[in-house]
């Protein structure tokens, strides 16, 4: 029977789900509500009084039309079935007469008085049910009680889903999110639904704080859920913004302020709940090259080099000469520790190097077999026009058998379709296994990587930027790492463009300082490696937890930390290559730097303390989370003092010639400074790719230029990063390829 009305159902355009017996059928209702049941009166394993008394406990199903179908000889339905919601017919049945019940139940809409409050496919309050709640708790809180939070939450993809799917895919994804919005909360928690996409949350009696980590782990049971939606099995970006209320507020209010918040949390796609604050309608935004400036704009940076060199140089030496007018020479005692401070970057730098001469390498064989994996792209267009399609069929060229997934998520601010548009599109009909992903709004790398996670299908993925080429078998040996224990694994990036400019020279012999040496010596010393932002490879699902947060300028080294504090694992491998282009002139390579730097400037402010706090974290890679964050932004202030402490001895004794230069402590720290740049200029020819390293004179223009000019010139970026991160002048500056 069940086959039969479902076919002359379906044949008058009606979209049906079947179930065996009542069991079955309840199993489909916590997956999706219909508008109609069309059942037996006597169900195998329940009878219809029983169905409609187990329909009715639930706000969720309380309001479903039931029609049952009965034996012709029975004289009617039962007496305690409600025919406002529930209808019959009697066996055998006309199928037009079927089908206009079927009907008049859709227009009718019947529901009892007492459920109109409720949001009918989720069983949630209704909008103006739940502004009723809201407004009772702030008229509870003005007579004196205490407070509460209000939280809008939406699913980034629903609409698409809707665009795909239809309706009913929403509402079953609607009924899922509300299921887990109920999950772990407190009994005076209120759910509504606001529109079609929007639910709202409403703890009363709960503070900013409490509610913040309540609301990250729904969040987090979201990303990690997985949504049946008609045919396909999906997975979700959650967003979610909260604010408190006040006794004195309104409900509109209220909601304006959950509203904001909510838009800001969309804006990143970032896991977390963001809280509101007047200030998030000014976050980060994206300058492309070439843009006007203003001529105190043009003025700012200029100024606060001066102001840095006047931070780092004049004002020590006056505070130098004021104390010794009191009768305090404190110059000694900086003397000793700037020389411990040149003293303790130099043996470190030497100890990565020699660490890193023990090249680590990925297990023999993988733990697993090898499953299908993503590349995720994150391309910023006009900008990235040229190098999109070439890195495009790069990666439709790697060879990897279990089946590589390219997605490329990009963000143009243009108001009309680009030709590189129609060019993707062209390819992605040519070849499934390509997916261009336009992300409306976005501002930043993190937003792309984030939107592109909704579509990602392989059980890892790669993280590269829009100019990046890997080997063909990176893939495979990142999933031997990654089927071995570890969660993330960074490869070996390496310039491409290197003949281009004495930049590009300087950047791909640089890269491979950082790349072949720094980062395998470092992971070895310090027990812990970093995601460097490109060449990445992640365990979907962890990266689906962790996502990049578009508030942070350095939101790959941001991610890198959040991981290592929970205790996973990044391994750093020099041998999985991936080739990308280097900034081509000075200008772009500041800005790319300063970018940088006060992104690692604003993860050693929010990092530092809670990396030395970690329980998770052994001593010696709490000494690692020091040496990143703390010592990488003290040094470059540090290596300053040498000189207004000369200046100051050399005024003080009557001139240069005073001073006994060939104090042995100053003599050795001298060789040792001296001897890291050569060193580690070896260090970097002897482990670099053979690309590189075929090119002799660039490490000796690399030695020249770093030991000069390089290494001050990134001090100095870092000390103006760290005056424009406290005057909060943050600035996402898209790098020029070439």
């Amino acid at each position: 029977m069940v086959a039969t009305v479902k076919a002359m159902l379906e044949r008058r355009g009606f979209e049906v789900t079947t179930a065996s017996d009542g069991a079955e059928a309840f199993e489909r209702l916590a997956l999706m509500i219909p508008d109609v049941i069309v059942s037996d009166l006597m169900l195998p394993d329940v009878g219809g009084v029983s169905l409609i008394a187990r329909l009715r406990q639930s706000p969720v199903t309380q309001a479903i039309p039931v029609i049952f179908l009965t034996p012709a000889q029975a004289g009617g339905c039962a007496p305690e079935l409600d025919l406002s919601t529930e209808d019959y017919v009697r066996k055998p049945y006309r199928p037009e007469e079927l089908v206009a019940r079927v009907r008049a139940k859709l227009d009718q809409r019947a529901a009892p008085r007492q459920l109109s409050h409720r949001d009918r496919p989720t069983g949630v309050l209704s909008a103006e049910a739940f502004r009723e709640e809201l407004r009772r708790e702030i008229a509870r809180a003005h007579r004196g009680g205490q407070a509460g939070v209000v939280a809008f939450i939406e699913l980034y993809e629903l609409k698409v889903v809707r665009s795909r799917l239809g309706h009913r895919a929403v509402d079953a994804v609607a009924l899922r999110l509300a299921q887990l919005s109920a999950q772990g909360g407190h009994p005076l928690d209120v759910v509504g639904r606001i529109d079609r996409w929007r639910f709202a949350i409403l703890l009363p009696e709960t503070s900013e704080k409490d509610a913040a980590k309540r609301l990250d782990d729904l969040t987090g049971r979201i990303v990690r859920a997985r949504f049946e939606a008609g045919p396909e099995t999906l997975r979700f970006t959650p967003t979610l913004g909260y604010t408190a209320f006040r006794p004195r507020d309104s409900a509109a209010e209220v909601e304006g302020r959950a509203e904001a918040a909510l838009r800001y949390a969309a804006s990143s796609l970032e896991v977390r709940a963001a809280r509101f604050d007047p200030s998030m309608r000014t976050h980060a935004s994206v300058a492309e090259p070439g843009r006007g400036r203003s001529w105190r704009e043009r003025l700012a940076t200029p100024a606060q080099i001066f102001s840095t060199q006047a931070l780092g140089l004049v004002l020590p030496f006056c505070v130098y000469w004021g104390l010794d007018t009191v009768g305090l020479d404190v110059t000694w005692p900086m003397y000793v520790l700037v020389v411990a401070s040149l003293l303790v970057t130099s043996l470190t730098i030497w100890i990565e190097g020699f660490l890193a001469l023990r090249r680590p390498a990925p297990p023999d064989e993988p733990g697993a077999p090898a499953p299908p994996a993503s590349a995720n792209n994150a391309a910023y267009l006009p900008n990235e026009a040229a190098t999109v399609i070439e890195t495009v069929e790069a990666f439709l060229a790697i060879d990897y058998e279990p089946g590589l997934q390219v997605i490329l998520a990009y963000n143009h601010d243009l108001p009309a379709e680009m030709p590189i548009e129609v060019e993707l599109r062209e390819i992605a009909s040519r070849d499934s296994r390509f997916v261009p992903l336009r992300v409306l709004g976005s501002t930043s790398k993190a937003q792309n990587v984030n939107a592109a996670l909704s579509s990602a299908t392989g059980a890892f993925v790669g993280v590269f930027d829009a100019d990046h080429q890997p080997e063909r078998a990176a893939y495979h040996r990142a999933w031997r790492w990654l089927s071995n224990g570890y969660d993330v694994v960074q490869g070996h990036c390496v310039v491409r463009n290197g003949d281009a400019s004495w930049v590009t020279r300087t950047v791909a012999v640089e890269f491979e300082a950082i790349y072949a040496v720094s980062h395998p010596g470092r992971a070895r010393f310090h027990h812990f490696g970093i995601f460097g932002g490109s060449n990445g490879y992640w365990r979907t699902d962890l990266l689906r937890e962790t996502r990049m947060r578009g508030s942070m300028l350095t939101e790959d080294i941001d991610a890198s930390l959040r991981v290592i504090e929970e205790g996973r694992q990044i391994a750093s491998d020099p041998d999985l290559l991936s080739r990308e282009l280097a900034p081509a002139t000075l200008r772009a390579l500041w800005n790319q730097r300063m970018r940088w730097a006060q992104g690692w400037f604003q993860v050693s402010r929010l990092h530092l303390w809670a990396g030395l706090r970690s329980k998770r974290l052994s001593g010696r890679q709490k000494f690692g989370v020091f040496y990143l964050l703390g010592w990488s932004q003290i040094y470059p202030w540090l290596s300053l003092q040498m000189f207004p402490i000369v200046a100051y001895w050399i005024s003080k004794f009557g001139g240069a010639q005073q001073l006994n230069w060939l104090v042995p402590l100053f003599v050795a720290t001298t060789v040792l400074t001296l001897g890291t740049g050569p060193t580690q200029t070896y260090f970097s020819y002897r482990l670099s790719a053979p690309e590189i390293r075929r090119h002799g004179k660039w490490y000796v223009w690399y030695l020249m230029v770093a030991s000069v000019f390089y290494t001050e010139f990134k001090n100095v970026i870092t000390r103006v990063a760290q005056v424009k991160e406290v005057a909060g002048e943050r600035l996402w500056k898209v790098t020029p390829r070439s």
